[in-house]
């Protein structure tokens, strides 16, 4: 089963409207959504590594604005929509964590957080919960996002081939590695943060 829908991602990665689909995942990702854009940024860059910093841009900019979604979630509708977001992961314990966090650390918090498997949308909806400048906001935003998804995508424009035979040998491990990481960001933010 894994296999198969390895191979329907790597076929769809291919695919004319690929790179469109993933500018609305990372926009969604950034405010709300929770699939992270590497699920179909690394299959793409993969099926076409001439297109890998084109897609990374993509995921990118798509990334930043739809993080101004998440802070205006945040800053607006913190009460009716952010409160809803943040139920829906169980983050309810380290929000408040996370506030104290951008009063101690300030810009550093978003430039760390924005790095890590941390759920982006939860860095997005507290900065506009806590108000933060959103002019910092976007320029931090743009650093991590840039530095995550431009690093990925260079380092499989450089070395795809021996990945994606890895990946293809080791399917299911790196599909556990994929999933543990993704949950680990839940649980990391929600118990440690």
């Amino acid at each position: 089963m894994i296999r198969s829908l390895y191979d329907w991602v790597i076929r769809l990665a291919a695919h004319p409207r690929a790179i469109p689909a993933l500018g609305v995942i990372s926009f969604l990702e950034s405010s709300f959504f929770p699939i992270p854009p590497d699920v179909m940024l690394i299959p793409m860059v993969l099926a076409n590594r001439t297109k890998a910093f084109t897609i990374a841009a993509v995921c990118t900019v798509c990334s930043v604005l739809g993080g101004l979604l998440g802070y205006a979630i945040g800053y607006y509708f913190f009460e009716t929509i952010g409160e809803w977001v943040v139920r829906t992961y169980h983050m309810e314990a380290g929000l408040s964590a996370f506030r104290a966090g951008f009063e101690k650390w300030g810009i550093w918090i978003i430039l760390i957080k924005g790095l890590t498997p941390i759920p982006y949308k939860l860095v997005t909806i507290a900065s506009g919960a806590a108000h933060f400048d959103l002019f910092t906001f976007v320029w931090a935003s743009i650093v991590t996002r840039g530095v995550r998804f431009f690093a990925v995508s260079a380092l499989l424009w450089k070395y795809g081939e021996p990945i994606r035979s890895f990946i293809e040998k080791r399917l299911t491990l790196v599909t556990w590695l994929f999933l543990i990481a993704l949950i680990g960001g839940f649980v990391a933010f929600r118990y440690i943060f």
